[in-house]
Parts: structure tokens; sequence; C-alpha cells
């Protein structure tokens, strides 16, 4: 028996005023951010800079403008367009703007970054950031490559700097609920974790559409290019760098570093993967990308069995199954369901077809003298679920980087935990690419095949 009982459930069920809901579902009430809009003194205002104002800044910005005491105090983006984005969303036509970020690491009014940039610039804004004596919340995956997560790790070692990466999983109220479940042991034994994720449409595969003023003259395209071999102005790979590993990494780290990162929160584990194989392809999105559509990889997680796929061809709702030895807990993007299992049989065994009949009936009254329950006390196994206003937490993940800012508390995804998370993705992508499984060798700190 799992030790979270129903009863517990129930009691929890009223608590959360679940008063019109059905006795096994729950409803889960986020926890308040912050009291209701409350004067903060002007000596604890966190004030930061936006470097990336694309498609994820301008949430992030939009976002963290909302919460109290932050202020943003300058944008940074190569692309002058998102200058005016990022004053019209803070509502500050006067808001300084850059093509440079490091204009932003220089200002000694900005307290720390947010960073929203293409993957292969991610390691060099995280340590020029950190080594500026700034805090950095940047988006995931955390680095473009195995060797830039471990510099980076070190650099945020080096300088005691927070930093945060943008996989908002770990702050999810589902996902803190399912974390709750495994840890009381209501699983029992983990046996193996499956997860998906699916879109079926252009944008959903990246085919996002540039600004139609995009050009050199609107652009630094030499510097956005970073350290990555030269090309003729593009403007569809400045929109679309997720499909090409020069700049990005592909569905492992736009989809799979959200998936990883939920299960490494919800297991409380913090490590890399042992092994990982993979198999997929380019097989609808044929314009000219070099990363693959359909990406399904297994790993090991010490000797757990992990299954993760992904598919921009079919629609698939995030969903997480964690099997264990006492039940299946299912996570979705708005609940989680229990669905307990006892791991007894429940009845005589069929294999006692091949018993001559008086051995078969003599072992069936027997195992039901020894196993049936009495009367009255008949075992009623229920699936137990969990309801949620919200899944991809930005607000709350955002609050609690500018609260670590503020008051110098560790956060969950910090370097280490982000560094873990990106090399799954490492891992998936370089088994997709050499077609042989790959391990992670801690001696070397490298992806061995």
């Amino acid at each position: 028996m799992s030790k979270f009982s129903r009863r517990r459930f129930l009691e929890i069920g009223a608590a959360a005023a679940g008063a019109t809901l059905a006795p096994s579902t729950v409803l889960l009430s986020p926890k308040t951010l912050v009291a209701s809009p409350r004067p903060v003194a002007a000596s604890d205002r966190v004030r930061f800079g936006m470097i990336g104002v694309g498609m994820q800044g301008s949430q992030l910005l939009a976002q963290s403008i909302t919460l109290p005491g932050v202020d943003c105090a300058a944008a940074c983006d190569l692309y002058d367009g998102r200058h005016l984005l990022a004053r019209e969303t803070t509502d500050n036509p006067n808001l300084p703007v850059t093509r440079r970020y490091q204009e932003l690491l220089a200002n000694k009014e900005i307290d720390c970054i947010v960073a929203a940039v293409p993957d292969h610039w991610h390691k060099q804004i995280v340590v020029d950031s950190v080594s500026s004596g700034k805090d950095i919340y940047c988006e995931k995956p955390m680095s473009h490559s195995a060797a830039e997560g471990i510099e980076m790790v070190a650099a945020a070692k080096k300088n005691n700097r927070i930093v945060q990466i943008g996989a908002q999983r770990v702050s999810s109220l589902i996902c803190a609920k399912a974390k709750e479940l495994v840890s009381q042991g209501s699983l029992g034994d983990l046996m193996m974790v499956e997860g998906w994720l699916g879109r079926n449409d252009p944008t959903g595969a990246w085919e996002y559409p540039p600004p139609p003023d995009l050009s050199p003259a609107t652009l630094d395209w030499d510097t956005w290019q970073g350290t990555v071999a030269k090309r003729p102005f593009d403007p569809y790979v400045f929109a679309r760098w997720r499909c090409w590993k020069e700049y990005g990494t592909g569905l492992a780290g736009d989809l799979l570093v959200h998936l990883v990162s939920g299960m490494m929160y919800m297991l409380d584990m913090n490590e890399a993967p042992r092994q990982a194989m993979a198999i997929g392809g380019i097989r609808r999105w044929k314009d000219g990308r070099n990363m693959p559509d359909v990406h399904a990889t297994l790993f090991y997680y010490g000797d757990l069995p992990v299954y993760m796929r992904l598919n921009q061809g079919t629609d698939m709702p995030e969903t997480y199954r964690i099997q264990g030895s006492k039940g299946i807990l299912e996570v979705t993007e708005f609940g989680l369901s229990f669905t307990p299992q006892t791991g007894k049989d429940s009845g005589p065994s069929y294999y006692d077809s091949g018993f001559p009949r008086a051995m078969r009936s003599a072992y069936e009254k027997k195992w039901h003298e020894e196993n049936d329950p009495k009367l009255g006390h008949e075992p009623m196994p229920e699936t137990m679920a969990f309801k949620g206003p919200d899944y991809d937490d930005i607000k709350p993940h955002l609050w609690t980087f500018f609260e670590a800012v503020r008051s110098r508390k560790p956060v969950v995804e910090d370097a280490v935990f982000g560094h873990h998370a990106a090399l799954a993705c490492h891992m998936a992508n370089e088994a997709y690419f050499r077609k042989v499984p790959v391990s992670w060798d801690e001696a070397s700190k490298s992806i061995k095949s």
C-alpha cells in the first residue's frame, strides 16, 4: 500500500477547496508568489538587463516587469526592430537599448541579466556575465555542447554568482506534486520512465517568418553568427536557427530539455545519463535543416531506463509516465494521476491449466483460502487525480531567480543542474548523428562512443 493513502488524498482535497470535485480529484492551488501589490524599498529593487528580445525574450521581459520590485534597466538585441519591441513591452520609450551586451555588463546600475539568445551564444554571455559580477537567468538548454557546459559551471563557481536556467518545469505546480508523491514512496521501486511531446504545424517545426525589414542594415549579422563558420546573410537562418546544429540543439535542446529537467526534478536526481541510444530522422520538414524532426532516445540513468520521444509531424501533448512497482504516475500539462497497483496476483495462476483436475482444484482452493479478502474488506483501488491551473510556470520561475538575486539563496536549476540536463540533450544528438550508443565519461568529461 502507498504511504500516500486515499484518506490523505481526500484531506488535501478538502484543504485545497475541492468542494465541487469528485472525491478522487484534488484541485491544486498555486502558492502565492508575492503578496498583493506592495511597496518595495528602492534599495530592495532588482534592476535587470535583458539580452535577446525575440520570441522567448519578449515573453520573459513582459513577465519580469510585472513582478514587484523588478525593473528593466536596459535591453540588448542585434536586430534593431527588437529595440522598439523592448520599449513597447516595457511601455518605456526612453528605455536604453543597444546592440552590445557588454554595455549592460558594464552598467553598475544593473544587478542581473536575463538572456534569451540562440544556443550558440549561451556560453559566452553566461561566462561574461558572471565574470563581470552579475547573476544571470539563461534560457534552456544551458549549453551548445558538453565542453561549453563544463566551462559555464566552472565560471559560475569561480565567480560565486547565481545562474538559473530557464526550463520552467522545476517551478511547475504539477511537477512539485509529482515530486512529493515519488518522495513518499507511492510508486514503490522505479521501473521505467517514458516521456513524449509532439507538434503538427509549421510554427511548432520552427518555420518562423523572418521580420519583413530584416537586412544587414537592421541586423548585425556577423556578430550574430559568433564563432560559427561565416555564411551569407540569410533571414531564414536568423529566424529558424533551431533547425541547424551550428546554432541550435534541435528537438533535444528545444523540447527534450523540458522533459529531462522535469523528470530530474520529480525524481530528485541531478546527474548526467550514463548512456544514450537514439533514432529519428528528417521525415516531414525537408527545408534544408540538418537537425531531425523526429527524435527518440533511450537513456540509462544509473540502471533506470528512460525513453523520451519527440515529433514535429504528429501532435502529442507533453506527457510523462513514471512506472513503479506500486503503480503508474502520469503527468500532463494541467494535471497528474496516480493509478495504484498491488503487484500481486488477482486470482490463482493460469499456469494451473496444465495441472491435472484434482491437483488444480486443490491448488485453487488453497489459493483462495490464503488470498481472498474477508467480506467487507475488499480492496477498492482507485486512480487519484490532481488538477492544476498551470504547467509552464514562467512567472514563478523568474520570481525564484529575482528572489535569489536579493537573498543570495541557491536555486534548484543552477549551473550544475542545467549542465546535467543539457548533457542529456547533447548525448541524444551525438547518439543520433554517430548512429551508435554513447556514454558520458566523467573522467575525461566527454561523450564517448
